[in-house]
């Protein structure tokens, strides 16, 4: 099904056109004739199915067609999100598709205007941007109750509410924020929850939140283990990206996605490989949507040979006759090494997954092979070998082992210091 059959205005097709997008994915043939409806959503999709675009396409429209308006901007638009990256990506995709509607611009004012608002930066830039208001905010729960409390946001001309990875904002400890933010709000509004998981606590809030809302659910894909040949070296951790360079020209490995832990990460080891002779990119949420779109575009096209990402390729996104994926640095997470590996082995085809591990991982490797019930075998390269001793064994190791969900959050450290405190009193 084409985006136009959907209900988005042929101006809005269009600029689906212009930022690559070829077909609506599940989530979003579902949701965006629903959201345009006025109706509240419960949508459960996996992280990277396309649900940012699946909410902000309709939403874009239905605010489309309220001119602007002298004064102040009144937000009239609001999404929640748990972390920097996601407010950053949600605010990229929208300017992109405001920069490509005709008449995005009003004698050289933007026709809407998107707002940005997370921690871990000054506050005062994002204060000095909501000057004269913004029709969409995009924003973490905390930063935001921190703009309304210093007077440069107001939320009480709020129409549509969207809490984007719903069971991350409650698991990320965003409870006592999340709720202080719903207590501003008007109540007569549109609400859309969307979220890969429904825990309990998640179920509590969207019967809370909705109103007769209409729920769907796009299934996660499921990884067909079968067809992945799974592999382990034993390395140590400064040797790592020289292996890697001599498993690609032994093995005769192209194209290959290489994960690593962080966008730095990524452009240093893409960087290196390119110095080496391979066509080396990075790929992260650092970078503008236009730039995500031309460089998996280009590794699609086989303008690269190697790709190497941050877990934001981890889930969602499809590269046909994909035969190797290399885990550079672990996942922290047991299920996301599922979802890395199953970017190859698809359709019927078979791939090669390989994870290197060095003595400072191994434990955490070793967690993962628990937590997936894998007996992947444990290999070293010649000239490789390792000489690194291995890490200690430490609770956090032999417990969590840095899986992520499972460290103590910063109120579980407070609730322990108080506990400890009373004790001593």
């Amino acid at each position: 099904m084409p985006f136009a059959a959907l209900g988005l205005t042929p101006a809005l097709v269009t600029a689906t056109q212009r930022l690559g997008y070829d077909a609506p994915t599940p989530i979003q043939s579902a949701a965006i004739p629903a959201v345009l409806r006025g109706a509240d959503v419960q949508a459960q999709a996996q992280t990277g199915s396309g649900k940012t675009a699946a909410y902000l396409l309709p939403l874009l429209q239905r605010l489309w067609a309220e001119p602007l308006r002298p004064g102040p901007r009144p937000t009239r638009a609001l999404v929640l999100v748990p972390t920097r990256e996601l407010a950053q990506q949600a605010g990229d995709v929208l300017r992109e598709l405001l920069r490509h509607l005709p008449g995005h611009t009003t004698h050289g004012q933007p026709a809407l205007k998107v707002g940005l608002a997370f921690g871990g930066v000054s506050i005062n830039p994002q204060m000095m941007d909501l000057r004269g208001g913004a029709e969409v905010v995009v924003a973490t729960p905390g930063r935001l109750l921190d703009l309304v409390r210093s007077g440069a946001l107001r939320l009480n001309a709020v129409q549509h509410l969207v809490l984007d990875e719903a069971d991350r904002l409650l698991d990320l400890g965003f409870a006592d924020e999340l709720y202080g933010v719903l207590d501003l709000l008007p109540t007569r509004r549109q609400n859309l929850l969307f979220s890969a998981t429904f825990p309990a606590e998640v179920q509590s809030l969207a019967d809370a939140l909705l109103h007769q809302p209409e729920r769907l659910h796009v299934p996660e894909t499921v990884v067909d283990l079968a067809r992945i040949e799974q592999r382990a070296y034993r390395v140590d951790t400064a040797r790592r990206a020289t292996l890697l360079r001599h498993l690609i020209d032994t093995q005769r490995w192209k194209p290959v996605l290489v994960f690593v832990s962080s966008q730095y990460a990524a452009e240093h080891l893409a960087f290196k490989l390119n110095r080496s002779g391979l066509r080396a990119t990075a790929f992260h949420g650092g970078l503008a949507q236009g730039a995500r779109r031309e460089v998996l575009a280009g590794f699609k096209h086989g303008e690269a040979d190697v790709m190497v990402t941050t877990d934001l390729a981890a889930r969602g996104i499809d590269i046909a006759q994909l035969p190797v994926v290399v885990n550079f640095d672990l996942p922290r997470s047991a299920v996301d090494y599922v979802h890395r590996i199953g970017r190859t082995g698809r359709a019927g085809a078979s791939g090669v997954a390989v994870s290197l591990v060095t003595a400072a991982t191994l434990a955490h490797w070793q967690l993962i092979q628990k937590r997936q019930q894998l007996a992947v075998p444990l290999d070293t390269v010649a000239g490789f070998e390792p000489t690194e001793a291995e890490a200690p064994s430490t609770p956090a190791s032999d417990g969590t082992g840095g899986i992520k969900g499972k460290r103590p959050s910063k109120k579980d450290k407070l609730r322990a210091a108080a506990a400890q405190t009373a004790k001593k009193d």
